[in-house]
């Protein structure tokens, strides 16, 4: 725990970092492809084309909330619930929508593309960041 922050849980972000990054080395390594999860929706659902098989697609979309389900068996952990279900498919639907029209979500710009040392990554990434350090600055500003 750190001090002035009850929930943080440093130990379990840095295990989980690790191991985003090693799947997504794996898979680059592994299978050629890069582990842009929007993109292998897109493949998967047939929304756009790519150079995976649709099959392999299901499998990893599917693979997604049993590994989440498997977390959640094995520990006492909760997930959070910050708003109701209607607007959380709205929200994702949105992020869904900026995904396709940046070519990518943010996770798989900040950990695939950055670490390919792709240009349009990085600037992606350097956007989202300053975008939400912005609104976490602005937010500090009204007290909410």
């Amino acid at each position: 725990m750190l001090p002035g922050f009850p929930d943080a849980a440093p130990l379990q972000g840095l295990v989980g970092g690790v191991l985003i990054g090693l799947a997504a080395a794996l898979m680059l390594l592994g299978a050629g492809r890069i582990a842009g999860v929007s993109g292998i929706l897109a493949r998967g659902t047939g929304i756009a084309e790519g150079s995976m098989a649709r099959t392999s697609a299901w499998g990893f979309i599917i693979g997604l909330p049993f590994g989440a389900l498997a977390i959640r068996l094995a520990t006492d952990w909760e997930p959070a619930l910050f708003a109701g279900w209607p607007l959380l498919i709205v929200a994702g639907l949105l992020v869904g929508f900026g995904t396709r029209m940046g070519s990518g979500c943010t996770s798989g710009h900040g950990v695939c593309g950055v670490s390919r040392l792709s240009q349009r990554s990085i600037v992606a990434t350097a956007t989202f960041m300053a975008a939400g350090i912005a609104t976490v600055f602005l937010m500090s500003l009204i007290g909410a």
